[in-house]
């Protein structure tokens, strides 16, 4: 059978293959409300090219999806958005994105299933959307850290303003960012590494 007229399928890309010295990988969720981040966060950080289920958004959603402080976003995710991250030779975190408008949290379970942790991206606009985030993730038993994601136009709050205001408890690492560089989503990361080894070493993280 000749196959001469067929596409050509590329073969992974160097860069995004596995480190051989990888000896684990750890699945990590980014979950927040509706246009906190999550996929500026997973693209800013991730070492390969992110997969996302971006669609864009149309009239249809007038009243359905609460866009407040979003009005120039054209664009949501509607299943995931995916990313890789190497924090050690030996460690790979895969990045899972979930999709923030209410009427797709259907998927949250599917994407929390073994995930060792999360992170809360947090609008300090609109802080009431956090509670039912972390909630489902207190439901599930994941281990989360909050990221407060700083926005031009959004007030700026003492941490421990912040703390009270989430109904946070004082072991749960609440810290500042900014998803669109690099540095700072990798610091959030890192953060919840942290938090994740401290709860293994008192025996809280099974």
């Amino acid at each position: 059978m000749d196959f001469k007229g067929s596409d050509t399928i590329a073969g992974p890309r160097a860069e995004d293959q596995l480190p051989h010295t990888a000896q684990a990988a750890v699945k990590i969720v980014i979950v927040g409300g509706f246009g906190v981040g999550k996929t500026t966060m997973v693209g800013s950080v991730s070492e390969i090219k992110p997969l996302t289920t971006e669609e864009t958004m149309t009239q249809a959603g007038i009243g359905v999806d609460d866009n407040f402080g979003s009005a120039s976003k054209t664009a949501t995710t509607v299943a995931m958005d995916f990313g890789r991250i190497k924090i050690t030779d030996q460690l790979v975190l895969y990045l899972f994105g979930t999709p923030g408008q209410e009427r797709f949290w259907f998927l949250w379970n599917g994407l929390f299933e073994g995930a060792l942790g999360a992170v809360v991206l947090v609008d300090t606009r609109r802080l009431e959307v956090s509670f039912d985030v972390m909630g489902r993730l207190e439901e599930r038993g994941v281990p989360f850290v909050v990221a407060v994601n700083s926005f031009p136009d959004g007030p700026r709050y003492p941490i421990a303003d912040l703390r009270s205001a989430l109904d946070l408890s004082e072991h749960i690492p609440i810290v500042e960012c900014d998803v669109r560089r690099r540095a700072s989503s990798r610091d959030v990361l890192m953060t919840l590494m942290r938090f994740l080894h401290s709860l293994a070493m008192t025996g809280s993280l099974t």
